[in-house]
């Protein structure tokens, strides 16, 4: 699980520019980006065991949020994975904190 923690030092001017041209020219990356959870998270029962994933593809979302907990960038996610987009890591974090947020209820 190397390329969970690696971070390309040779390659961070072109995780950058990868970051900013997926961003779209003229959009800071403090901007909030739209993003249509029904577009970008994916449950299909034949695919990862039913797990929820990125746009169909087999990069789960429990796969995204380990490699933002565990330090990676957001850049350094897109650069370790050309086909993600900077909404799907934004999807990602969204339908996470959708998922956890439910009642509690508390017997007496």
């Amino acid at each position: 699980m190397l390329w969970l923690v690696r971070c390309a030092r040779g390659k961070a001017a072109e995780a950058d520019r990868l970051f900013q041209r997926k961003l779209g020219e003229g959009r800071r990356c403090d901007q909030r980006l739209d993003v249509n959870l029904s577009e970008r998270i994916t449950v299909d029962p034949e695919q990862c065991g039913g797990k929820p994933c990125i746009r169909g593809m087999r990069i789960r979302v429990k796969d995204i949020l380990e490699m933002l907990g565990s330090g990676m960038t957001d850049a350094d996610i897109l650069v370790e994975f050309p086909c993600l987009e900077a909404a799907d890591l934004r999807a990602a974090q969204l339908y996470a904190a959708r998922l956890t947020d439910h009642t509690v209820l508390r017997s007496a």
